[in-house]
């Protein structure tokens, strides 16, 4: 299936569908397959990238089309990932704000003690949160500067 063919395939599912749920995953499909198809890949990577998108299988009738094309797409990115080091728009900054949140639980418990319990679990998860984000977003810049953001 050719990279033409997939954003028209999701396209006309978009048409289809009412649900806004699903209209997002098709979104996302189309975004994530324009932005690929903008950064002029080689013959051989759209190649792979084709045979992984038949791969997916996505021209298949399932039941729940929802949570079929959104595993698809967990899988498809993971791909995108793992091959092209290619990630979505902030990554990173989930990624490790998500790390700083757990982080900042553990060093509210265990060092700000001395401080009421729930102050200074208040105070880890705000810092672990925001130097989380602080070192996501730096890491995202410098994917961004590399070029492997979608």
């Amino acid at each position: 299936m050719t990279l033409k063919n997939v954003i028209n395939f999701f396209e006309n599912l978009e048409a289809e569908t009412s649900s806004k749920s699903e209209i997002k995953i098709y979104q996302e499909f189309i975004q994530i397959i324009t932005s690929l198809e903008a950064k002029n890949l080689s013959d051989t990577k759209i190649q792979s990238l084709e045979t992984e998108l038949d791969h997916l299988n996505l021209t298949s009738n399932p039941e729940n089309r929802k949570k079929y094309f959104k595993k698809s797409l967990s899988v498809f990115k993971k791909y995108l990932k793992d091959t092209f080091s290619l990630i979505p728009k902030g990554y990173y900054t989930t990624l490790y704000s998500g790390l700083g949140l757990s982080f900042g639980l553990l060093f509210g418990v265990a060092i700000l003690h001395n401080l009421e319990r729930s102050l200074g679990i208040s105070l880890g998860l705000i810092g672990g949160m925001l130097v989380g984000s602080i070192m996501g977003r730096s890491k995202d810049a410098q994917a961004k500067e590399a070029g492997n953001v979608l």
